[in-house]
């Protein structure tokens, strides 16, 4: 009859009642919490990246390694689930700056499976998947084996799909995970809202050529045609040069970028090498001194957290839109 003592109950006539409030052995609380868990959504089973996972209710200590998942983990309100993080590209958006720092980070890039143990998860939540390296020691079966449930997120395993609603639908099966799914699907309907809107805006407007240039030196590592960085060029009035590339980051040569003639490139902004750099590196490139986009000065810059499947996103659009086409996106 739990830790309580038959001496409190001072009355015969109280005895049924006292009894009734007191007897909440383990099996009934772990009854009761299992009711709770199935009113919430749970047992819930999703398909992720080829792992199939089924959660009993949601899971109560995170690991996030890569930006971009971790602010989705914000975003949807769960920061006292999380326990420990890892490898941030650039600034968290003020926003979400007060909720990060309360979290440990565990590592300044990736950390090791030692140092993900150390944090005692029982969940991990990877942004590429690079994250989830075996050679490593970081691989989801070795979490699994460990008793630590994983997910990757979807821009490292879709191909074929339209990115946004691979987007809306990351967030809608973490929401869903996290027992959150009102806050998933309030997120969704906003950023539809704003996709629209920006939409709206460019309606007339002829598309301009891009290329994104992310880093390199004897190739151009860019935006390829499968990922959120190409979608959101589409849906920011341009065409991705380089949207041939069946993947959502590659390599592309030099002469590609001569031949297809950009007319603005979009400089991603993360990392040691500052934005003015890859300018220079770009501006001062005898090949390169014909292309449109080099002749015309003409860049866009966008935070590489703007630019992989987060909740950034619709944001990144109308911000990219109006570097695309300034003065022409003004509501």
């Amino acid at each position: 009859m739990s830790r309580r003592t038959p001496a409190l109950i001072a009355a015969a006539v109280l005895l049924p009642l006292a009894l009734t409030a007191c007897s909440t052995p383990d099996g009934d609380a772990a009854t009761g919490e299992k009711a709770a868990a199935k009113s919430g959504g749970f047992p819930y089973t999703v398909k992720n990246c080829g792992v199939t996972t089924t959660f009993q209710a949601p899971p109560k200590r995170v690991v996030t390694m890569n930006q971009h998942v971790t602010e989705i983990m914000l975003e949807l309100g769960l920061k006292k689930s999380l326990v420990g993080t890892a490898f941030l590209d650039d600034q968290v958006l003020p926003k979400y700056a007060k909720d990060y720092a309360s979290v440990p980070v565990i590592a300044k890039e990736y950390p090791s499976y030692e140092q993900v143990l150390a944090a005692d998860p029982d969940f991990v939540y990877g942004g590429y998947s690079s994250a989830f390296t075996a050679a490593d020691g970081r691989g989801r079966e070795a979490l699994k084996k460990s008793g630590i449930e994983t997910r990757l997120n979807t821009e490292s395993c879709t191909r074929g799909d339209q990115p946004m609603d691979t987007l809306y639908e990351e967030i809608r099966e973490v929401g869903r995970t996290f027992g959150v799914a009102d806050r998933a699907e309030a997120w969704i309907k906003q950023a539809k809202a704003d996709n629209a809107a920006t939409a709206k805006k460019l309606a007339d407007l002829k598309p301009v050529s891009v290329f994104v240039y992310d880093s390199g030196d004897k190739t151009a590592f860019t935006a390829g045609g499968e990922g959120i960085g190409n979608e959101l060029i589409e849906r920011a009035g341009g065409t991705n040069v380089f949207a041939d590339l069946d993947k959502p980051f590659g390599d592309a040569s030099w002469e590609n970028v001569v031949d297809r003639r950009p007319e603005v490139i979009v400089i991603y902004d993360y990392g040691a090498t500052t934005v003015e750099q890859k300018k220079k590196r770009l501006l001062t490139d005898p090949a390169l001194a014909d292309v449109p986009a080099v002749k015309n000065k003409r860049f866009a810059v966008m935070p590489l957290s703007d630019a992989v499947l987060g909740v950034r996103v619709p944001a990144a659009v109308d911000k990219l839109a109006a570097q695309l086409h300034p003065g022409a996106t003004t509501p």
